[in-house]
């Protein structure tokens, strides 16, 4: 599987030819969903979901399909039919060739008076690669490649170290990333790496890991 990290949460699967984007959004690359067979959002924040970028990738691509939860299917179906479907946690499916387990229901609490929506996590390939949106979600399987939420108005570093430990991932990718600065990354790096418990790895926005 190529692993290519884009801007900010959204990240590109490639396996036997077929392509999977995960988080297309506004801080993502205007191309992110070109290419795509197939896309996963998990929930309705416009760092995970640009419209426009779907709608994009959609377009450019006559057989490319979305599985999201039902707040951004609603806002797609009518335009592309059959081509966006709806889950939940634990729901299962194909998508590109690459099989997908859905786990967790909410977005992590912003702040008590803020209202809790509804986010998924992506499993793929029986837990190749862990996508938890925003959410510190436990899959409950074990997890070669975790995608590091990194840092988000949500969390702090010591929750992100904690979430690591308690995954205990092979290795952690950053995503998440876009509001961090080029000065603050230094001790991010240093702290998760040193307190994780897993090999803690960083991709710029365009550069590809094999996994």
């Amino acid at each position: 599987m190529k692993f290519t990290k884009k801007s900010h949460a959204c990240v590109r699967l490639e396996k036997d030819g077929r392509v999977l984007v995960i988080d297309p959004g506004v801080f993502s690359e205007e191309d992110a969903a070109l290419g795509a067979d197939a896309i996963l959002v998990t929930h309705e924040h416009p760092d995970h979901f640009s419209e426009g970028h779907l709608r994009a990738g959609l377009e450019a691509n006559p057989q490319a399909e979305i599985w999201t939860l039902k707040s951004v299917a609603d806002q797609l179906s009518a335009a592309f039919p059959g081509r966006v479907h709806t889950v939940g946690h634990g729901d299962t499916f194909t998508a590109a060739g690459f099989d997908v387990q859905v786990h967790g229901e909410l977005h992590a609490v912003i702040h008590p008076d803020i209202p809790r929506i509804t986010n998924v996590g992506y499993l793929v390939d029986g837990g190749r690669i862990f996508h938890p949106g925003d959410a510190l979600t436990l899959p409950d399987h074990p997890v070669e490649t975790l995608l590091l939420p990194v840092q988000a108005p949500w969390s702090k570093i010591s929750e992100v170290i904690d979430y690591v430990r308690e995954v205990k991932p092979q290795r952690a990718y950053d995503i998440h990333d876009a509001l961090l600065t080029d000065l603050a990354r230094p001790a991010y790096d240093r702290q998760i790496g040193t307190l994780g418990g897993s090999e803690h790895l960083r991709l710029a926005p365009g550069e590809t890991a094999d996994l």
